[in-house]
């Protein structure tokens, strides 16, 4: 085990370098853009309002004796042929991150009358994103016109990236071409995949010494718009994947595995303790309080650490768990061994459990990158949930939704001859499910009062995932700031106005994922009343809530995914005083259903009974699974615009 440590580590010398900068050769050093300047866009694309004519990326990777780096040109042109088109195009964005130095940067446009303007040092801008924190430089282009062309060109001299990378050859935009090359040394063994049916890369061992290149020319690639509700655009598109599978001169096979990444985590993270680490884990863990069940135990574990150890990935790692304990702040590596050492503890059985965001790059069992890697949760056989150790609002069983419907390697524990090591293994991450996102709106309506102004009394309760958007708050703001919140929230009942009471229960992060957040309400629902005459207009789908309305202008291109199951139940209960009627009760029979493979998979069904003076109007909307495919989209989109609907239903009151 420690020699195939070793021989990985001395692999990994070889091929990269410890400082950015290398300066060395590349084959597109003298690299240039056409000094020809017609604009000549290919007559199915005229009356595109915007297409990228041609896109051009090259990444080099250099080796030199024990240093290497990476090299990466961008070179792209775009028709501009839209008021839309300008107003997005007037800053050219300058790609640059943290660890790259950027070498050529330049960008012009070439008007139709072919006058080509240049734009150079002077004209690069800056402007900071004040809630990220982020600076962002770019060109400002001035007197850009329909019909008008955007070229750019880049060269960035970077680190490597040899352990899993994905490039993206599709856009929101039509691109006429894109072509895209791999450039490496010879003894270099590349796995690559292609997905979406985008080609399959084509190798020239030939055409530069010394040097092979994977090559993809990819012609007419549509257009995929980035706005279509419910969907996952980033992993829908044609997408490269790559990674370094083998060096010839090392003789080193099979790099980046996942076998070989859960050994060496399992070693990382699992330490021998000294004793002064022991004493000090022996009384962290002595303030935990101690539950028989399972369940109970690890939640009040979560929630010790995270709210007595401050966790920021950008710290230095401590030297050793007591150091952890005592500073009360810790990185990545650093806060997973904290909880393993806790869990060892207790006795409870784990898995660390390394993944990555659905919406970015799902994790494919059957590429071994470890771009999949760049997220981790535990999971917990005993009870089968999972806990995600860095984000401190959630507690068990509620994790990062974005995390879960992916696989993931799950690294466990195994002894062999009595030595314990870490064995990876790929399973399915589950998101909880209906039994624990379930809503319910219990809401009594009673004009026995006042049939112009009834009372509107309202119990809401929010499980699971929609509980996480209310019960954290309460601890992380002032008390003022959450009166404004909730009076925020309550608007969306109270059509804007001032409610009479209002309450919460179980609200702050001690009863996440214990109990749901419950909003108790109670408002003037005058302005849903409406008098016509002798009667009285009631707008009562409006006490549910504003609903979303699904709306798609165009046809669907992508299959449905949402973010978590949801499960709502809603129960209204009308007073009416002694001689009144109602109409219009046959509206609330509604019955929309979205079936997959025999079973019902989604659902909006509602009806009434009304037992002389009072109605009761019951209504159930859910969403059972994640993925939907796009012949369901319909039935889908049916079942979404119901609640829609039923918002939208009047009833008649007469006295």
């Amino acid at each position: 085990m420690k020699k195939q440590l070793f021989k990985t580590l001395l692999t990994f010398v070889i091929l990269l370098c410890t400082s950015v900068s290398f300066a060395q050769d590349y084959s597109f050093k003298n690299y240039e853009w056409s000094s020809e300047t017609k604009v000549d866009v290919p007559k199915n694309y005229e009356n595109e309002k915007e297409v990228i004519l041609n896109r051009t990326v090259k990444i080099e990777l250099v080796v030199d004796k024990n240093t290497s780096g990476q090299y990466r040109l961008i070179h792209e042109k775009k028709y501009i042929n839209s008021d839309d088109a300008i107003e997005r195009n007037n800053k050219i964005y300058i790609p640059f991150g943290d660890q790259a130095n950027i070498l050529v940067t330049r960008a012009r446009v070439i008007l139709k009358n072919g006058k080509v303007i240049t734009l150079d040092k002077k004209d690069i801008k800056e402007e900071v994103d004040q809630e990220k924190g982020v600076k962002y430089n770019f060109f400002a282009v001035n007197g850009l016109e329909k019909g008008a062309v955007i070229e750019k060109l880049y060269v960035f001299e970077e680190l490597p990236n040899l352990k899993g990378n994905t490039i993206k050859m599709q856009d929101e935009y039509p691109i006429v071409e894109y072509n895209f090359a791999l450039i490496a040394p010879e003894h270099l063994i590349f796995k690559t995949k292609s997905y979406n049916g985008l080609s399959e890369p084509v190798l020239d061992d030939k055409t530069l010494e010394h040097k092979k290149v994977l090559s993809i020319v990819e012609k007419d690639i549509p257009a995929l718009k980035d706005d279509e509700a419910y969907s996952n655009w980033d992993v829908k598109l044609k997408l490269f994947r790559y990674k370094l599978d083998a060096n010839l001169i090392t003789g080193a096979k099979n790099l980046n595995n996942f076998k070989e990444y859960a050994t060496n985590t399992y070693e990382l993270v699992n330490p021998i303790l000294d004793k002064k680490q022991e004493k000090a884990l022996a009384s962290f863990c002595g303030s935990i309080p101690q539950s028989k069940d399972v369940q109970e135990q690890i939640w009040n574990i979560e929630n010790k650490i995270k709210k007595t150890i401050i966790y920021d990935q950008y710290i230095d790692s401590k030297a050793s768990l007591s150091e952890v304990i005592s500073s009360k702040q810790a990185n990545s590596p650093d806060i997973v061994k904290l909880y393993i050492a806790v869990f060892k503890y207790f006795k409870i059985e784990h898995n660390l459990v390394f993944t990555s965001s659905r919406y970015k790059i799902p994790f494919d069992k059957d590429f071994e990158s470890h771009e999949n890697l760049s997220e981790f949760l535990f999971y917990f056989p005993a009870i089968k949930k999972y806990i995600t150790p860095t984000e401190i609002e959630y507690r068990l069983p509620l994790f990062p939704n974005f995390l879960g419907n992916n696989n993931g390697l799950f690294i466990k524990e195994k002894v062999f001859a009595g030595v314990s090591m870490g064995i990876g293994e790929i399973n399915f991450i589950e998101i909880p499910g209906t039994e624990i996102t379930h809503d319910y709106m219990d809401i009594t309506v009673d004009f026995t009062k006042d049939i112009e102004n009834p009372l509107v009394s309202s119990k809401m309760t929010y499980g699971g995932y929609s509980g996480m958007n209310f019960q954290p708050l309460k601890d992380f703001v002032s008390a003022e700031q959450y009166k404004t919140m909730l009076k925020s929230i309550s608007e969306n009942y109270t059509l804007q106005n001032e409610y009479k009471t209002l309450s919460t229960e179980n609200d702050g992060t001690e009863f996440i994922g214990k109990k749901p957040y419950i909003m108790n309400l109670t408002f003037d629902g005058k302005e849903m009343i409406q008098k016509a005459g002798n009667n009285y207009l009631f707008s009562v789908g409006q006490t549910i809530g504003r609903q979303m309305e699904f709306y798609q202008e165009n046809k669907r291109m992508l299959p449905i995914e949402i973010d978590y199951p949801h499960y709502y139940t809603r129960k209204i209960k009308i007073l009416l005083p002694e001689g009144a009627t109602i109409k219009n009760l046959d509206k609330f029979v509604m019955d929309f259903k979205t079936d997959l493979n025999g079973k019902t998979e989604a659902a909006f069904t509602s009806n009434y009974k009304q037992n002389k003076n009072e109605v009761v109007i019951e209504n159930t909307e859910f969403y059972n699974i994640i993925n939907y495919p796009l012949s369901s989209f319909d039935q889908y989109k049916a079942v979404i615009n119901a609640a829609a609907d039923f918002n939208k239903i009047v009833v008649i009151v007469t006295q």
